[in-house]
């Protein structure tokens, strides 16, 4: 619920101070479980660390293949990114223009990623539909602004490429006809995926955390894991009061991995994210605003994302964290505030009800990662932002890996995970980069 008195995104973006709900949106409808958590085992087959989207869609694979699996979180579960992004459910193909992708990588490794990513998007709603899970998941399409005119000349060629290498659908949309998907004049036309979803994130995870004890998995929140380190036939985990005997270890933390051991800690990026939730807009200039209820984003390096609340005439907007306000206090939204009154300047009397933050796990090569470290520990993360289809796919074939199962194969199997010479300056400098990002952006570079 949101908390103190409301404020309107006119005076949000002007700088007058606020009282947000120090929780996200999503909660309101799916509050996390706080417990209270069973009685950890002293033995157990697996034990993953992390209760997200990635834990839970292993937990769920794992536990119905009979294997004892335990999941803990140094949180409350869900507590991390799983309930505080967007809901937008995408390929995760968003990352890289395709003619980079087969710069890097040639043209039939890159049409394999590209379409494993398109079978991410199909696996979730598949997961979903099978498992009952009451969450909204909707196909809606997304709408991409193409912010100056070369972007949407880019952005054509771009989804030719897609649709060439990947058999995915797509439209553009010009300037002249882009009124009938967004109401704003500020895009040069834009791109739309029909295929791409939405879906309520919380309510998502609480389907998935029902599914996992109902499989016999242990899920146990509060329960920060201290050290793991292996042993001949086993891992041995240390927890605040006890030490667990594993005989596999998955660590699926994502933008919330540092200190679960140096080999994770050098090759991921936490990258802070924030989203405000508007109270409710009048139908005239909801319908104006958002007339095909899509999720929508635009070309920017540094991009903001938008989406219509899941039944209710409300906006959630996100972007990138303001770097030089403190966390949750309303000068660390204003930007956010700032943005959507570019895009919608007619909304400037709608309350705004929650302001969040939470993180993401991005990685030195932009790609997301599985696999196994040389202790042996297995792993998932690394999604860079796109992390609601990836973490349910990269959580699934982990598991079907960890049960020496071939449909476990990935075409992300290969790419190697790497360091940088530099990763200890590497959080310390992300803000120095988005503003690099954000000038090139507003210089057209």
């Amino acid at each position: 619920m949101a908390s103190g008195p409301q404020i309107s995104l006119r005076e949000l973006a002007a700088g007058k101070p606020a009282s947000f709900a120090p929780a996200p949106y999503w909660w309101d409808a799916a509050p996390p479980d706080a417990g209270p958590w069973p009685e950890p085992p002293e033995r157990t087959d697996v034990l993953i660390v992390g209760a997200g989207f990635t834990g839970l869609s292993a937990a769920l694979v794992l536990a119905r293949a009979g294997r004892r699996t335990l999941v803990v979180d140094a949180g409350v579960p869900g507590f991390g990114a799983s309930t505080r992004n967007g809901g937008q459910v995408g390929s995760g193909n968003q990352k890289f223009r395709v003619r980079d992708l087969i710069a890097m990588k040639g043209e039939r490794k890159a049409a394999a990623l590209l379409r494993e990513g398109v079978a991410m998007l199909d696996g979730i709603e598949t997961l979903i539909a099978e498992e009952k899970i009451d969450c909204g998941f909707m196909r809606c399409g997304r709408f991409r602004g193409a912010v100056r005119p070369a972007h949407y000349d880019a952005m054509a060629q771009d989804m030719e490429d897609l649709a060439r290498l990947a058999g995915v659908d797509f439209e553009m949309v010009p300037r002249a006809a882009q009124s009938r998907e967004i109401g704003t004049g500020v895009f040069h036309g834009g791109s739309l995926l029909p295929m791409d979803a939405n879906l309520h994130p919380g309510r998502y995870h609480a389907g998935l955390m029902r599914r996992v004890t109902e499989a016999g998995a242990v899920v146990r929140g509060d329960t920060a894991v201290r050290a793991v380190s292996a042993e001949a036939d086993h891992f041995r985990v240390r927890i605040d009061g006890a030490e667990i005997r594993a005989r596999d270890v998955l660590i699926a933390t994502n933008g919330y991995t540092q200190g679960v051991g140096a080999h994770f800690d050098r090759r991921i990026v936490p990258v802070v994210s924030a989203q405000i939730a508007t109270g409710p807009v009048p139908q005239a200039l909801f319908d104006r605003a958002t007339p095909t209820r899509r999720v929508y984003g635009e070309s920017n390096r540094v991009f903001y994302y938008f989406r219509p609340a899941p039944g209710e005439n409300r906006l959630i907007w996100g972007g990138r964290a303001s770097h030089l306000a403190r966390e949750n206090s309303s000068a660390a939204y204003r930007h956010l505030a700032r943005d959507l009154l570019r895009v919608f300047p007619y909304l400037e009397d709608v309350a705004v009800t929650h302001g969040w933050t939470g993180r993401i796990g991005y990685t030195f090569d932009e790609f997301p990662h599985l696999g196994r470290s040389p202790e042996g520990v297995h792993y998932a993360m690394g999604y860079c932002g796109t992390g609601v289809s990836r973490a349910t796919h990269f959580g699934r074939k982990i598991a079907l890996q960890m049960l020496g199962r071939p449909e476990g194969r990935s075409a992300f199997d290969d790419i190697a995970f790497p360091t940088h010479p530099l990763q200890m300056f590497a959080k310390a400098a992300v803000p120095l980069v988005e503003l690099w990002r954000r000038g090139r952006d507003a210089t057209g570079l």
